[in-house]
């Protein structure tokens, strides 16, 4: 029987972490591994009552401290590849990812596709409640991407994503350099590169309710910067 892991990284979301678990524990086919980068809000506590009712389906990975987004999930990925996982997600702990997209994410990862990608702007720009400026940031922010890397994903930054193990086991995670909103599209560049095949399942983005945005303008900088030396190296080596 093939395994299906949801990594879902953590910092300070006590307000959402229960009702993101439960309702992605609804979702029959799949285990969560919650990585938490020691919130100060108390969010690993809730999740470590929560795993005495879900004893095999649910876990916790504390970290010593607030290292990135790109960090916890290479922890996480580590966890699943060692726990033998056939198949291993992304998703956000802030709502914003609808956990009942994973079946028919997961069914792409069954069939022919090696990476799959819930995206915003496959089929035009499906994004509710973010303002429109926020929309604007995101939407150009895929264009450049596309534009500087040549890469033909729609959406290069989402960060609901899954792969299969055998892509992750190709991957070199000492050579992923960028921890922020650059690890996404690092990430997806990486991958597209070594010619896997991949697939945008089209989703409805929702913005948190409840809850602080990570986003900030030193990230943003990093994910401009980031698809530039992404591009430059890749000129200078054929295996990046």
């Amino acid at each position: 029987m093939n395994k299906a892991l949801v990594i879902i990284p953590t910092y300070n979301e006590v307000e959402n972490i229960k009702t993101v678990v439960d309702k992605t524990l609804e979702v029959k086919s799949f285990d969560i591994l919650v990585v938490d980068d020691s919130s100060p809000d108390g969010t690993a506590d809730v999740v470590l009552e929560l795993v005495k009712n879900h004893t095999g389906r649910l876990f916790l990975e504390q970290r010593a401290g607030k290292e990135g987004l790109g960090k916890a999930y290479i922890h996480g990925f580590k966890w699943a590849l060692k726990k033998k996982y056939d198949f291993i997600f992304e998703m956000d702990a802030d709502l914003s990812h609808d956990p009942k997209e994973l079946s028919p994410m997961l069914d792409y990862l069954k069939s022919d596709f090696d990476l799959v990608i819930g995206s915003r702007y496959v089929k035009g720009i499906n994004v509710v409640n973010w303002p429109l400026s926020r929309i604007l940031l995101s939407y150009f922010a895929s264009l450049y991407v596309r534009w500087i890397t040549f890469m033909p994903i729609k959406d290069p930054t989402a960060g609901f994503v899954g792969y299969t193990r055998a892509v992750l086991e190709q991957l070199d995670f000492k050579r992923i350099k960028f921890v922020g909103y650059a690890f996404q599209i690092e990430m997806k560049y990486k991958i597209w590169r070594k010619g896997y095949q991949y697939m945008e399942h089209p989703i409805i983005f929702t913005n948190r309710e409840l809850g602080v945005s990570k986003m900030n303008g030193e990230i943003i900088w990093e994910a401009l910067s980031a698809v530039l030396i992404l591009r430059i190296k890749s000129i200078f080596n054929s295996t990046q």
